[in-house]
């Protein structure tokens, strides 16, 4: 309940300034990008369960002569490339907190196909509510490997305090004036996630259709 009272709180302290902002960004991306301006997916919460997550659009819609959509790095535009690094495609997820979808802080909300391809511990992150920002996010973000993550969102579920996530946000707000570990190197967006070698298997995943890669 603390925890729930303090997502509320920064969502009403932030809306004079995310409002308006997020206004700004949503002409950017329709002069831009087109319609639709909020690009949504499939994600899994707490107690795996399914969510629609909410996010600017980043990329466009490019195929190939075949009619399948080329990779991230072609599709991902420079005004996506700008509003990622600054984090501002993650403006609409706001909401999924109003909604209680997510926190504020938690291990980031990821896809329903890698349920099964967690491991028991890996598995772990789903204890608590997936958040727009995380300790791992301020560990390193998507420069880290899949199982570093892992590791650090199943730390944040067992040291989780209302005194972590105020650090957190702090170093949340540091990483996004200096812009670190926004990509992996080599990688325009994070690869899929495979699975670890020990991997145990868990519960088959949602069918919730999958709009564009995360």
């Amino acid at each position: 309940m603390t925890k729930r009272i303090l997502d509320l709180t920064i969502c009403l302290l932030m809306a004079p300034l995310t409002l308006p902002l997020a206004v700004v960004v949503a002409i950017l991306v329709r002069a831009r990008l087109g319609s639709p301006v909020l690009f949504r997916q499939g994600r899994i919460g707490f107690h795996d369960r399914p969510f629609v997550l909410y996010k600017f659009r980043t990329m466009n819609e490019s195929r190939d002569p075949s009619g399948r959509l080329h990779e991230d790095g072609v599709r991902l535009t420079s005004l996506g490339e700008k509003l990622r690094a600054l984090s501002l495609d993650e403006l609409p997820q706001l909401w999924n907190v109003l909604k209680g979808d997510m926190s504020v802080v938690g291990p980031r909300p990821l896809l329903p196909q890698y349920l099964p391809r967690y491991t028991e511990r890996q598995g772990r992150r789903h204890e608590v509510k997936p958040g727009i920002t995380g300790w791992a996010q301020v560990n390193g973000r998507n420069s880290l490997s899949w199982e570093a993550r892992f590791d650090l969102d199943v730390w944040y579920v067992d040291h989780r305090s209302l005194w972590l996530d105020v650090k957190i946000l702090w170093l949340t707000l540091l990483k996004v004036v200096k812009r670190e570990g926004i990509r992996r190197q080599g990688c325009s967006t994070m690869p899929e996630f495979m699975g670890t070698p020990q991997a145990l298997g868990r519960r088959g995943g949602s069918r919730l259709e999958i709009q564009e890669p995360s």
